[in-house]
């Protein structure tokens, strides 16, 4: 993948954009939820071997972070999907549950959240909570790498009614290829608050891992199929 495929979710950005990315990214760096491995890469859930991994569950053990995060999230999704265009917040299970109850607070809408797969027993429902025939619904996630999940969830919905155009998460890796091609083939527009650029932007700010490891990020987003199978990954 090239420079240039990364930096382009960059390139729309709003100045509110920008600067909730940096206080995303700021962040997620004091309470420790990002971590650069690059001599022991992370093997991501969808294959990718990472330098770099995001933990936004640490969120959740962090009220003043987390209640900033959410705020930029709320006023996020209604500048860019609008207040009264959705009627339904939806969290992929299992990390997706608290952001998506939090952001539905925050939009006074009701809540729901779809499951991996029926849980086996009495009713086989993917989809715990409320969902009306045609209700406009924000499928919310952690976060993304390659947005397989979101097409999963975003599936179960529409099978059970729902509308889902859009899909919300704090955090997109903007890294590997086709991701947002990927969701809008399956009629989904991913939002995000922060990508990895702006955690690296952040970091090397305020000098929060060695220049070795940062150098070796940035090798990564520069060439990440290929940094993936150069470090035991599946490649293109």
């Amino acid at each position: 993948m090239s420079s240039q495929s990364f930096s382009s979710p960059r390139a729309s950005r709003t100045p509110a954009d920008a600067e909730a990315a940096r206080v995303v990214a700021r962040l997620l760096l004091e309470i420790e939820a990002v971590n650069f491995r690059p001599e022991e890469p992370y093997i991501l859930t969808a294959g990718w071997a990472s330098p770099v991994y995001i933990d936004c569950r640490k969120i959740i053990g962090f009220p003043r972070a987390r209640r900033k995060i959410m705020s930029l999230a709320r006023d996020h999704i209604e500048r860019t999907v609008g207040s009264e265009s959705l009627d339904l917040v939806a969290g992929g299970e299992t990390a997706g549950i608290p952001f998506a109850a939090w952001i539905a607070e925050g939009l006074a809408l009701p809540m729901s959240y779809v499951r991996k797969k029926p849980k086996g027993f009495g009713r086989m429902a993917r989809i715990e909570g409320i969902l009306r025939e045609g209700d406009r619904t924000l499928l919310v996630e952690d976060l993304t790498s390659d947005g397989g999940s979101k097409i999963i969830f975003a599936d179960a919905l529409r099978s059970a009614g729902a509308i889902v155009d859009h899909a919300f998460v704090v955090f997109y890796y903007a890294a590997f290829p086709g991701a947002l091609e990927t969701l809008a083939e399956h009629g989904i527009q991913l939002h995000w608050l922060a990508t990895w650029n702006d955690v690296l932007e952040v970091a090397q700010e305020r000098q929060a891992f060695s220049p070795e490891a940062i150098e070796e990020v940035r090798a990564f987003l520069a060439d990440p199929t290929g940094w993936s199978a150069a470090h035991g990954g599946k490649g293109a």
